[in-house]
């Protein structure tokens, strides 16, 4: 054979080991190779509470109620509408009102909370809250803050104020200084808006979710969702003869582990007790 032909056949022999060989490390490869499965990822459930009526309280039907507070054996009760706004002390047994401010006419009175000896008010869209002193109702000081005002309650460190959206506020309780937020979202992902009427309760900020019959529990670290309170059919057909307006306003007695919820014109004030009825799978 000539030395092209030993050229020629030189050249195939290392043509076909370089597939050969390439063939092996790509099975080796590939045999090597992280083997990537699809699990199905399980959708998170937010449990659901359901009640159950422990005792029933006469509420002032001509009350639109936009915050509610019970403090030894009191409820204090903020409402709402131009003209009528008020912040009011009430007896819990027969819904007589002992004590009463009126907003001048100007003000739409939201959401109330006790702090310290002081029972602090939020407005509407005036941005424009006013601190009482809690026995005499004189009032001590007027604040501003940059959104509307619908719900305040507090963790016994900062003020917490919602403001019709899906954000809540932490205030420092002396300045009003916003110290920091937490978007609030279901099953930790879909946003939760029109949060109003709170209350703080045992480590969770709970919400009205206006125009709705539920409360959202929330926790105040991550704004996550963590259990829905459904209220629905808790007043009564007979009780919506003359008109109502939309459920608002929560009040938590600590010292006894009691719940008292109640509406806007509601007739009347709920005492109830939570029931798990869903939990996730």
């Amino acid at each position: 054979m000539d030395e092209l032909g030993k050229n020629k056949n030189s050249r195939g022999g290392l043509i076909i080991l370089i597939i050969v060989l390439g063939a092996l490390f790509a099975g080796c490869v590939e045999n090597k190779a992280p083997q990537h499965t699809s699990t199905p990822i399980p959708p998170v459930t937010t449990p659901i509470y359901t009640y159950k009526i422990l005792n029933t309280y006469p509420h002032d039907q001509k009350a639109f109620t936009e915050g509610l507070v019970f403090e030894d054996g009191y409820v204090y009760e903020g409402t709402g509408i131009k003209g009528e706004s008020t912040v009011r002390k009430v007896d819990l047994e027969t819904g007589r009102v002992l004590k009463v401010h009126h907003l001048p006419t100007q003000f739409f009175g939201e959401g109330v909370t006790v702090w310290e000896d002081t029972l602090i008010q939020l407005t509407y869209q005036s941005r424009i809250g006013f601190v009482y002193n809690k026995e005499s109702f004189i009032l001590l000081r007027a604040f501003t803050y940059p959104t509307e005002g619908w719900g305040i309650t507090h963790d016994g460190k900062h003020l917490i104020m919602s403001d019709g959206t899906s954000t809540l506020y932490f205030l420092n309780p002396e300045t009003f200084e916003e110290v920091r937020r937490i978007e609030v979202r279901d099953a930790g992902r879909l946003l939760v808006p029109h949060l109003n009427e709170l209350e703080y309760v045992q480590g969770e900020i709970y919400a009205n979710v206006w125009l709705t019959n539920r409360i959202a529990r929330i926790s105040p670290e991550t704004g996550r969702v963590v259990g829905w309170i459904d209220l629905e059919g808790l007043l009564s057909e007979e009780d919506r003869l003359q008109p109502v307006d939309v459920l608002n306003g929560i009040a938590y007695d600590a010292p006894h582990d009691r719940l008292y919820v109640t509406g806007k014109y509601w007739p009347k004030l709920f005492v109830i007790k939570l029931e798990e009825v869903q939990s996730p799978a």
